[in-house]
């Protein structure tokens, strides 16, 4: 990793994830589930800065920073934590986030700014880590939280932090509908794990199916190929995501998604012209706070 200047601060930008497919397993003793999770990055970023400081400290801005946590459990000083104590040193840096990916929607956010966080770190103090070292410590911090680090496209197993790269080819046009308020990661798992009680659940697997279509850039295979298996708990948690879903597809969307955990929701759309349609129609129509045109696949956390 490159190293800052001393004294001088460090910005890494960092993007938000879609994923084209979420295959999730039953509960495993430790409470996590195996996961076949093919994470996209999109083009929907948060900006991460740190600067020297006399003790740790973390400030935010932008849309809803004011549900993001500034005490020690934001994902992005745990990150400044681990790398300091690894190396010995002490994290004593500002760590600003400048947050565009929505708060608690889904899209990694957090876990995007662990990352950018640890990134910045990194070149702030000039630790000489490898990518694999910096990818362990962000499989310490989070299922989602290596893939922030590297994104274009990736199928991640385990618990989501175990990556394989994926080709893909072209570019996919994507619309998000922000929602009001967040939905709780563990809360959905909760009620994905009450929904499927007493079930068969199946050994989550990638699909060849969509990694073919990522593989040829073909958006409409890929459209019939989507799939998360947390959007039935999703839905039970909020109902009226269906509302959004179903006007995004009346929009012409060529698919539509629960993304991720929740509650934003995403479309897959054919072009620009298309998305700026969809977001138009999701927008007016008021089922959701805002919505979001953006591209996929999209570079993982790098210096500014």
């Amino acid at each position: 990793m490159s190293a800052g200047r001393p004294g001088s601060g460090v910005t890494v930008r960092v993007p938000a994830k879609v994923n084209a497919q979420l295959s999730v397993g039953a509960p495993r003793p430790d409470g996590f589930h195996d996961l076949a999770n093919v994470f996209l990055a999109v083009g929907l970023y948060d900006e991460v800065t740190v600067t020297p400081a006399e003790t740790l400290r973390v400030t935010c801005s932008g849309p809803d920073a004011g549900l993001v946590p500034l005490d020690g459990t934001n994902l992005a000083a745990r990150a400044a934590v681990a790398l300091a104590a690894r190396h010995g040193i002490s994290p004593d840096v500002h760590i600003h986030i400048a947050k565009d990916i929505p708060v608690a929607g889904g899209m990694a956010g957090g876990s995007a700014d662990a990352a950018a966080a640890l990134l910045a770190c990194d070149t702030l103090w000039a630790t000489g880590s490898t990518r694999d070292e910096l990818l362990a410590i962000c499989a310490e911090l989070g299922s989602d939280v290596p893939f922030s680090l590297v994104g274009g496209a990736a199928l991640g197993t385990g618990r989501g932090e175990r990556l394989t790269p994926l080709p893909i080819r072209g570019t996919f046009h994507w619309v998000f509908a922000v929602a009001d308020g967040g939905l709780s990661t563990p809360a959905v798992y909760g009620e994905f794990d009450r929904l499927t009680a007493g079930t068969d659940v199946p050994a989550p697997a990638a699909g060849e199916d969509v990694l073919r279509a990522l593989r040829t850039g073909d958006a409409g295979a890929l459209a019939v190929a989507l799939t998360n298996d947390l959007q039935a708990a999703a839905l039970s948690l909020r109902p009226e995501l269906a509302d959004t879903l179903a006007v995004g597809m009346s929009a012409g969307a060529l698919a539509a998604v629960v993304s991720g955990s929740g509650p934003t929701t995403a479309f897959l759309v054919a072009d620009r012209w298309s998305a700026e349609k969809a977001a138009d129609e999701l927008l007016m129509s008021g089922t959701c706070r805002s919505a979001r045109v953006a591209l996929a696949p999209a570079p993982g956390a790098s210096v500014v």
